[in-house]
């Protein structure tokens, strides 16, 4: 081939992402539109799934998923306390581009900068269970709507179950969630409001167990231990209610009132037996499903609700 042609001929050649077109021909144009529209990507963020609830939350978002149409994404760290690791998730969601996290935070305070860069990625962020500190949120610019319960409210209602026909002096005990979180302290305060309303009653002790069976069980031995005439306990969660049911049940001892928060099927359980006196339904699957359905209508661009509170619904062991 003569130096002219040869030129004349790779001019005429154009290398396209579809492959390469005839000579001197125009690229094709690709039709897309026979093909579907890519699914918005939503993940889940979650504390564990080493606790019941978070499990239904999951079943709940799981619903809205196949209502809506979207890609579900469930991510968890180890435990409820595993807060940097839910940290370095919300990093690799941002990195890997999705739409949306509907997150239910381990802590208050540490995923707001994590969160605020997810915004600033363009990504839908919508706040689950525990809320994120409003105040600090706000002076680090994140701005998110809030699903979930009156916790508060939640806990001074079950405490009441507690302490119905109590008359002379009782001392009682709360053990607490994880300090930093906003639903524990809530929880602990809602505890001491309704325990306040009975003069008789002494709050004797208040100690975390950070959400956890073992370590409740380990608390509540420390306690009684010092405070061994003890009638009420009351636990910011089932987990850790079982926890202190459990070191009852070893110590032999049937004359402690044990409340809890969340209707664990196991804590439901021992409601039925008696072991437990209440616990309160805060909806978890419900809560899951109501947060990738606003994570969906935001980025329709479509309003939702700065904040939805869900209703509790206190359950009580059945009379004998």
């Amino acid at each position: 081939m003569s130096p002219i042609s040869r030129r004349h001929l790779l001019a005429g050649v154009s290398l396209v992402s579809a492959g390469i077109t005839a000579a001197w021909g125009e690229a094709p144009t690709l039709d897309r539109s026979h093909e579907a529209p890519r699914r918005k990507r939503i993940a889940l963020v979650m504390k564990t799934l080493t606790n019941p609830f978070f499990a239904e939350m999951e079943s709940g978002a799981r619903r809205a998923e196949a209502d809506l149409d979207i890609e579900l994404l469930v991510k968890t760290a180890a435990q409820e306390t595993s807060i940097e690791q839910q940290v370095v998730i919300v990093d690799s969601l941002i990195r890997s581009q999705v739409d949306a996290i509907v997150i239910a935070p381990g802590d208050s305070f540490r995923l707001i900068p994590v969160l605020k860069r997810a915004r600033g990625a363009g990504i839908v962020v919508v706040n689950i269970d525990n809320r994120l500190d409003p105040a600090f949120a706000l002076r680090q610019g994140l701005t998110t709507p809030f699903i979930g319960v009156d916790n508060r409210l939640g806990a001074a209602a079950a405490v009441r179950v507690l302490t119905v026909g109590i008359t002379g002096p009782t001392e009682a005990v709360i053990i607490e969630g994880v300090r930093t979180a906003a639903n524990a302290e809530a929880r602990k305060q809602g505890a001491l409001d309704a325990f306040g309303e009975t003069a008789a009653i002494h709050v004797v002790a208040q100690e975390s167990a950070n959400w956890k069976i073992d370590e409740a069980h380990d608390v509540a031995a420390r306690i009684l231990g010092a405070h061994p005439s003890v009638a009420l306990v009351y636990c910011a969660n089932d987990m850790m209610a079982l926890g202190a049911i459990r070191l009852l049940q070893e110590q032999n001892r049937a004359d402690i009132r044990v409340g809890g928060f969340d209707a664990l099927p196991e804590a439901m359980s021992a409601l039925q037996a008696g072991r437990l006196a209440v616990t309160v339904d805060q909806r978890a699957a419900e809560q899951g499903r109501l947060g990738v359905q606003a994570a969906v209508a935001l980025l329709k661009g479509e309003a939702v609700p700065t904040e939805l509170m869900l209703d509790t619904v206190v359950l009580t062991a059945p009379k004998i």
